[in-house]
């Protein structure tokens, strides 16, 4: 990042500040709603992905052990079962491993321009089922593991699996475990993608995280606020909001590739 301008560094500074909350404030999309922004200021996937992933096992670490924390000693179902649904989440990385390990050797052999447009138009699909109100849902077995088979996927390539993989999980677990099991399941996930960087010796960035890591921190912080006021309100609107904004920026993406 060093040939970059200042207004590009605050740019990115600030972008990490966003994926930061909604990481934390969503329970996903830390890559998914930020990169198109990232991409934006500069095209190189590979630069960004690997300081992403070591935010998520950062922050994901964070959230689920103060969650553990904080936990009331009730009696009752849903505190006595924890916030992390572990026989559920078994199941669903058994399903994503494959594809997830072959989603990264793609990310590893494609061009950056491909791998970008790549992103771009799979942000620009999910923001559209923002913007209807119309999110993935699974009603059948048989397309539980399809989305999830796809997720773990596009996952591998670019971390922006997390929409196809939620559409399943989300039927299947209480609300009140959904983001902690998300954030366990993202953070085995990272690790996979990490052990390839590492293996094929892939820049992990390790000089931005010092300044990276506290945007992120600051975006951290004002998630958690966000995700326990979500719990008690419909976000519908916001949803709407952001997936409009995806959409824009993703288009814009695309249409400076193909210029």
């Amino acid at each position: 990042m060093a040939d970059l301008s200042w207004l590009q560094l605050t740019g990115i500074f600030l972008t990490f500040v966003w994926s930061g909350f909604v990481r934390s404030g969503l329970g996903f999309g830390g890559a998914a709603l930020a990169l198109p922004f990232l991409l934006l200021i500069s095209d190189r996937p590979v630069v960004f992905l690997p300081i992403i992933a070591i935010h998520l096992l950062v922050f994901s670490s964070i959230t689920v052990w103060q969650s553990h924390r904080n936990r009331p000693k009730a009696t009752d179902t849903e505190h006595a079962e924890g916030s992390i649904n572990w026989r559920y989440l078994r199941t669903v990385i058994l399903i994503l491993l494959i594809p997830k390990l072959v989603g990264v050797f793609g990310l590893l052999t494609l061009p950056d321009a491909v791998m970008s447009g790549i992103i771009f138009v799979i942000v620009g699909l999910y923001s559209i089922t923002y913007i209807l109100q119309m999110p993935f849902r699974s009603n059948s077995k048989w397309l539980d593991g399809v989305f999830l088979a796809l997720g773990g996927y596009i996952s591998g390539t670019s971390l922006v699996g997390a929409p196809l993989i939620i559409a399943v999980v989300s039927q299947k677990i209480p609300r009140f475990q959904l983001r902690d099991t998300l954030f366990v399941l993202w953070f085995i996930l990272v690790c996979i993608k990490l052990t390839a960087f590492i293996a094929f010796d892939v820049d992990l960035q390790l000089i931005h995280q010092l300044w990276l890591l506290p945007a992120a921190a600051i975006g951290h912080v004002m998630g958690l606020r966000f995700h326990t006021r979500l719990l008690k309100t419909e976000a519908t609107r916001f949803y709407q909001g952001l997936g409009w904004v995806l959409l824009i920026t993703s288009g814009i993406g695309v249409a400076q590739l193909w210029l």
